[in-house]
């Protein structure tokens, strides 16, 4: 596989119809952030050729003004919704199309506290819920349940499921953020990336519960996804479903071993592995792979 693909941070990666689509925070080369205007979307169909189709969602069409970061999408009776981050906000926006536009009808915050990387999980029994990174003493990831139209959450029952504990998530800062759920022979693996985003050392792991809500162990091999001589500040990824036990990962990159931003977009294959001794299946990722930078 290509890599890197282009400019751009957070990327969240859909699969339809026969295409692959992938929403990354916004970002252009010799300047920090374009992220103050919306989220561009890259189109391709064989994952080597990318077109950006421009703007699937502009700040017009939506509650927020500046620091539009970290979209994500799901589909649900023929819509497409998009939870966005903006002004460390979290909001929902809906379209007919995945190339939007994503707008909102009434431009509100699901909720007024600070948050911001939601995640939608939709369980096999319809009910949604959001995944999401509380500020404050360092990043938290959250979870609670969304109403079936998923234009609001609960948040009197949010519970607090992931914070930065072990060695490798406190490298620099207290920070664990991208929250990202595959439900996998009945269990859930719960994804994330932690320490700063600008460290070298930024790197993705994974825990298990046999519930939404937890508790969650950490796999003890953590991180699963993490620098190499050539490619540094690897995470906030997701991941699409392409196989039976084939999925891609989508995640960014520093631009360079000495140089953050801009940073590039990301991606490689992941897999399930039996562990051979009949405890929990280990989720692999096969990255980072590629050129050092575009």
């Amino acid at each position: 596989m290509k890599n890197p693909l282009f400019i751009g941070a957070d990327p969240f990666i859909l699969y339809w119809e026969g295409k692959y689509y992938i929403y990354p925070t916004t970002q252009v080369h010799g300047e920090n952030t374009l992220a103050d205007l919306g989220y561009q979307v890259y189109v391709s169909e064989d994952l080597e050729n990318w077109e950006n189709k421009g703007f699937a969602l502009s700040r017009d069409d939506v509650k927020g003004d500046r620091c539009f970061w970290a979209p994500e999408i799901t589909v649900r009776d023929g819509k497409f919704y998009m939870v966005y981050t903006s002004e460390e906000h979290l909001g929902v926006a809906v379209s007919h199309s995945p190339l939007g536009p994503f707008k909102q009808e009434e431009k509100k915050w699901l909720s007024e506290n600070r948050a911001i990387d939601g995640h939608f999980f939709i369980d096999d029994d319809g009910q949604a819920y959001l995944y999401y990174v509380r500020l404050g003493g360092g990043n938290k990831i959250c979870v609670t349940k969304m109403s079936d139209d998923l234009m609001s959450i609960d948040e009197e029952n949010e519970k607090i499921i992931i914070t930065a504990e072990e060695a490798w998530e406190r490298v620099d800062a207290r920070v664990t953020e991208g929250p990202f759920v595959i439900k996998h022979k009945g269990l859930y693996y719960l994804t994330y990336s932690a320490n700063h985003t600008r460290s070298q050392d930024y790197a993705v792991g994974y825990a298990v519960s046999a519930s939404p809500f937890g508790p969650f162990e950490k796999y003890e091999g953590n991180p699963i996804l993490h620098k190499n001589d050539t490619i540094v500040g690897v995470g906030h990824h997701s991941f699409a479903k392409v196989g039976e036990n084939k999925w891609i990962c989508a995640y960014h990159s520093h631009f360079s071993t000495n140089q953050f931003r801009p940073r590039v977009v990301r991606l490689d294959y992941a897999e399930f592995s039996e562990s051979g001794d009949g405890e929990k299946d280990v989720l692999v990722i096969n990255g980072p792979t590629g050129d050092p930078t575009l």
